[in-house]
């Protein structure tokens, strides 16, 4: 099961480096750069962006989702009765969740949700905020390890 460890794991955080990067730059770099253009080029621009970024979405919340579940699924019998590690990576999956309901909302034709993208900038800086505090749990959660048993007692009331 090794390499299939290795796998999930780089497939998690390679599909972070690329969705996480990619809306940082969007917000950073493209929607400024992209704001100087006249309306028309600018509304051809974020159409055709959107469209090929929409694929990247998708594919990416769909390896989130596999190699996440994979992930917690192999590390949650390390941490059994580690009552912070399943609070860090429940908060985490919460707030993945929310990240993935923005950036399908961001990249979608619902007229439901085109108040989100009206208010690009506004909800992308949310995602982009909401992506670093989940990237900064999972470098805690990884590197703070598996506690051993006698420092998971809980003190009495």
């Amino acid at each position: 099961m090794l390499w299939i460890d290795v796998l999930s794991r780089i497939v998690h955080v390679g599909t972070a480096i690329t969705l996480v990067g990619g809306s940082i730059f969007t917000l950073l770099v493209l929607l400024p750069s992209a704001s100087q253009l006249d309306d028309s080029p600018h509304q051809q621009l974020g159409a055709e962006i959107t469209r090929r970024w929409k694929k990247f979405v998708h594919i990416g919340v769909t390896l989130f989702l596999v190699s996440g579940f994979y992930n917690f699924y192999r590390a949650a019998g390390q941490h059994k009765g580690d009552g912070t590690y399943h609070m860090l990576i429940g908060i985490k999956m919460l707030l993945a969740l929310v990240v993935f309901f923005l950036a399908a909302a961001l990249v979608g034709r619902s007229e439901k949700l085109a108040g989100f993208r009206k208010q690009r900038k506004k909800w992308l800086t949310v995602l982009v905020i909401l992506a670093a505090i989940i990237v900064g749990i999972s470098g805690f959660a990884k590197v703070r390890g598996v506690p051993a048993a006698e420092q998971q007692v809980v003190a009495p009331i």
